[in-house]
């Protein structure tokens, strides 16, 4: 078990969290959760021994060895990648150099030799002669080819470095695992595994995350940091939400008799004790939600933002076609002859090769000049962009959050400004910030102000939910599902692609594509399901 005994974090200006109790107990998947800045990483790091909370201790039985997802991904340029993920295992791997620099000594002795004796005799019992195998399994299937195993970590692109961490991390199973954002920057493939690797991992996993879905498939509990308190509860992230909207409900309705509002939860609570996570943790999963009361279940104090796109006009039958759309860049084709129709209805999700999505997006925006090929909008298109990079609409440094709207609507009143930066959670003198000095997810959320502000028919969206909390997460999947328009978009946000495409096109590596007019879960159970 790892046992967190009266711990607190207060800085000089903030309190994070206080008093914390919490054990967590091997079989299970705890997800941290919290707004920007509650303290998740923080807490993490309490829990690693990287960061001394104000007071409290944290401990684990003594024969338990912990592990943590390294978030530098240049740490190791100069290592050879079977070496970086046995490096997960540092005893194992002192072990080993220091074996191989004895045999190396040009003078080795008897000495030398007993020594080396020794070190081959631990080395086996940890396993050491079956290590460099169990790396290169986990390596492949994080879809790190055999070929690179040996080259060096320099030598691959950022997102291989990642999966070669995560292999690092979970190499020769640890009894602890601590993963902040593991599936950032890897590939649909890559996550399946890795989800399937927890799901039956036996240990304790920790894990901070903004995919939902994610927390969904692998969480059986939810460690809530809200408003200077830590809360653990049982369930994933959708029970925890969705129980936390319950109980606001509850709240507001005071005067409903006792019997009502239990027949409520009871209902709920069915619906949810069953989900397929940890299959084989489901029973005891049961159990422990049957015995929870209305007084278990408290409202969030969670905020969330409104978001909501107008539909100008229903369009008419052209909306916008692409035909043969060819792109390089650096002498490298990233798209071959790209052609596909938007239809009524069709909400698109564009996955695979994010640079070249990036660029298909510029391209039909008028942001690219050297392109082969052509793409025309229908007369009755109304388009709005929500680009990767934002940081062009934000430079000025003079300019306050209200007067940045005002050059995005007809309506320059300061109560109607104000009205409307409160949707996105700017109230008071948060609207005079100036705009130059926003954290990425508050340029976010200007960014779907600007959007929400002007009707239109076609939304094209390049990773909407980067810089995102949760609650803003939230926010933004309602607000796809509820638009009647056309929509285009890319994210690495399962559960938004899964809630509100239905229609894919995956672009390959080498410039080639698929176009599929179904949704995602099918997608992935026609291409993915049998690759795992």
């Amino acid at each position: 078990m790892l046992q967190v005994n009266n711990v607190s974090m207060i800085f000089p200006d903030k309190k994070l969290f206080e008093d914390v109790d919490l054990t967590f107990s091997p079989g299970n998947c705890y997800g941290i959760i919290g707004a920007n800045g509650a303290g998740k990483t923080t807490f993490l790091k309490i829990l690693s021994g990287e960061k001394e909370p104000t007071k409290g201790t944290v401990s684990m039985d003594k024969n338990f060895r912990m592990s943590k997802l390294n978030q530098n991904h240049y740490a190791f340029e100069d290592e050879m990648v079977m070496d970086v993920v046995i490096m997960g295992n540092k005893k194992l791997y002192d072990i080993q150099k220091e074996k191989d620099a004895i045999y190396m000594k040009p003078d080795f002795n008897d000495e030398d030799g007993m020594k080396a004796a020794q070190l081959e005799a631990d080395f086996a019992e940890m396993g050491g002669y079956e290590a460099e195998a169990e790396a290169a399994i986990l390596l492949q299937g994080l879809g790190i080819d055999i070929s690179k195993h040996n080259l060096l970590m320099k030598d691959l692109r950022e997102s291989e470095k990642i999966k070669v961490l995560l292999a690092q991390a979970i190499f020769d199973s640890p009894e602890i695992l601590l993963l902040d954002e593991p599936t950032n920057g890897i590939d649909l493939k890559a996550i399946l595994w890795l989800q399937e690797f927890l799901i039956n991992f036996p240990g304790i996993v920790i894990v901070v995350s903004h995919d939902r879905y994610f927390l969904n498939e692998v969480c059986t509990m939810m460690v809530d940091v809200d408003f200077g308190k830590i809360n653990l509860f049982v369930g994933n992230y959708d029970f925890w939400y969705e129980s936390s909207q319950l109980a606001l409900k509850m709240a507001k309705e005071q005067n409903k008799k006792n019997e009502e509002k239990a027949k409520e939860l009871r209902d709920f609570i069915q619906r949810f004790s069953a989900n397929k996570s940890k299959a084989k943790q489901a029973t005891s999963r049961r159990k422990l939600l049957e015995k929870i009361t209305l007084d278990d279940i408290k409202p969030s104090t969670r905020r969330y933002p409104f978001v909501g796109f107008t539909l100008s006009r229903e369009p008419g039958n052209d909306i916008l076609d692409v035909e043969n759309l060819t792109l390089e860049e650096n002498g490298k084709i990233l798209v071959k002859d790209l052609s596909f129709r938007v239809n009524k209805k069709d909400k698109i999700a564009f996955i695979g090769n994010d640079v070249a999505i990036t660029k298909i997006f510029e391209t039909i925006n008028g942001n690219v000049e050297s392109y082969s090929g052509t793409y025309k909008y229908g007369q009755t298109i109304s388009m709005e962009y929500f680009p990767k990079d934002n940081s062009q609409y934000f430079e000025d440094k003079e300019t306050n959050l209200v007067d940045w709207i005002r050059n995005y609507t007809n309506d320059h009143s300061e109560i109607y400004n104000r009205g409307f930066l409160g949707k996105m959670l700017f109230s008071g003198d948060e609207v005079l910030k100036k705009s130059n000095v926003l954290s990425g997810g508050e340029k976010v959320r200007m960014m779907f102000l600007k959007m929400m502000i002007n009707p239109s028919n076609l939304l094209i969206f390049d990773q909407l939910t980067n810089h995102l909390d949760l609650e803003s997460i939230e926010a933004v999947n309602k607000g796809l599902m509820d638009f009647k328009g056309n929509i285009l978009f890319t994210s690495h946000d399962h559960q938004i692609v899964s809630t509100v495409a239905n229609r894919i096109i995956e672009i390959f590596e080498d410039g080639t594509y698929r176009d599929e007019s179904i949704g995602y879960e099918d997608y992935i159970e026609k291409y993915f399901k049998d690759q795992e």
